[in-house]
């Protein structure tokens, strides 16, 4: 169930009885940032809330919040159409949003889409847990991954939105690895390590491989949501 598709009187029942598991809320977090020339800036969001929607077609007693389509993104504010809260903002944001869910006996689940977050992800589930609040904290992983709209979130894409990847305007970015260039990330923005935005190399990407990709991301998810809850 999607919660904003429903009203509050569908949502009453499920957390009053006793006779069935108590839902589980699902917050999707994306971004409002550049993503190269051939991805759109909502694809952090858009593949969270992908990996958020196939969560609740596994398990019944979930329900997907609206995603968060805007967060900590000052690191790509060197491109056009960029939006960003900031991290101390973030933190707050999420801290409010699971407090206000405290019906959803079940817990809350944040399941991140951008790196950016990081900070602000766990720093809200650290406060959130200390008052007694369930949160699971879950981001994706991808063994061998590109750091930023290269083959990776490319082939997600594909296959979540095929219809927004603009293939004639893929190209390789900076694919030096993401640890060599974390100091100048943090200091000076994806910008000054990249003049097209990509760190990585999209041109390999495909539909079926984001396929695979996103069935490994879900069930990985819910195994970490089955042992939480």
């Amino acid at each position: 169930m999607r919660l904003g598709d429903a009203v509050w009187t569908d949502i009453e029942p499920l957390t009053r009885s006793s006779e069935v598991a108590q839902p589980i809320l699902v917050i999707p977090i994306g971004s409002c940032e550049q993503h190269g020339p051939h991805l759109p800036l909502d694809t952090d969001t858009r593949i969270a809330s992908a990996i958020a929607d196939r969560l609740a077609e596994r398990l019944s007693h979930v329900l997907v919040a609206p995603a968060i389509g805007i967060s900590a993104s000052g690191e790509h504010a060197g491109f056009p159409g960029t939006l960003s809260l900031g991290t101390t903002v973030t933190e707050a944001l999420l801290i409010e949003l699971v407090r206000s869910a405290d019906w959803c006996r079940g817990g809350v689940v944040l399941v991140n889409g951008h790196g950016g977050n990081a900070v602000a992800g766990r720093a809200a589930t650290a406060t959130l847990t200390a008052e007694g609040r369930r949160v699971l904290n879950w981001w994706p992983h991808v063994a061998g991954a590109d750091a930023h709209a290269g083959r990776t979130e490319t082939s997600l894409m594909m296959s979540i939105a095929p219809q927004l990847v603009r293939g004639d305007a893929m190209a390789p970015g900076n694919t030096t690895p993401l640890a060599e260039l974390f100091g100048t990330l943090s200091s000076a923005g994806v910008a000054a390590a990249s003049a097209n935005g990509v760190l990585g190399d999209p041109t390999g990407a495909s539909a079926a491989e984001g396929a695979v990709i996103l069935d490994g991301l879900v069930a990985d998810l819910v195994q970490r949501v089955e042992a939480w809850s």
